[in-house]
C-alpha cells in the first residue's frame, strides 16, 4: 500500500514528458515529442484519475489507475500501472497495464509483456 502511495504521490507532482516509448522493438517515442503530461490525483473512490497530455494547441485528455497485484507484500513490482486514451491513435498505443520497473523522483519506467504476440513495450516518463 505504502509502495501505491509512493507511486501516486510522485506521478502526480509536476508534470512529465514521454522520453521512450517502444512498441514491439519498434521506437515511437517521437509520436510524443512535445507533449506534457500532468497526473490528476486518485479521488479517493474513483476508479482512476485524470491525466492530461498538452502540446501546443493539442490537447488530449485520458485515464490512469494502479492496481496492486497481491496485497500480501508491499512491493512495485506487484502494481499495475493503467493508462486509457479514446483518442488519437499515437495515444491508444499506451492503453495497456504496464508493469512498474523502476521509479525514482524523476523517472518512471514501465513494461507490458504482449499474451497475443509476446512482443515487449516499454514507456520511461520522465519529469519535467
Amino acid at each position: 500500500d505504502s509502495s501505491q502511495k509512493t507511486v501516486v504521490a510522485t506521478i502526480t507532482s509536476g508534470s512529465w514528458r514521454i522520453t521512450s516509448f517502444v512498441d514491439s522493438g519498434t521506437d515511437e517515442t517521437s509520436n510524443f515529442t512535445g507533449y506534457t503530461f500532468t497526473f490528476a490525483e486518485l479521488n479517493s473512490g474513483a476508479v482512476s484519475g485524470g491525466v492530461t497530455a498538452v502540446k501546443g494547441a493539442n490537447t488530449y485528455t485520458g485515464g490512469w489507475n494502479i492496481t496492486d497485484n497481491n496485497s500480501d507484500d508491499d512491493t512495485l513490482s506487484d502494481l499495475n500501472f493503467f493508462l486509457n486514451f479514446a483518442t488519437p491513435d499515437d495515444f491508444t498505443e499506451l492503453n495497456e497495464d504496464w508493469d512498474i520497473i523502476e521509479l525514482t523522483d524523476i523517472q518512471l519506467k514501465l513494461q507490458h509483456i504482449s499474451g497475443g504476440n509476446g512482443g515487449t513495450d516499454l514507456l520511461t516518463f520522465q519529469k519535467n
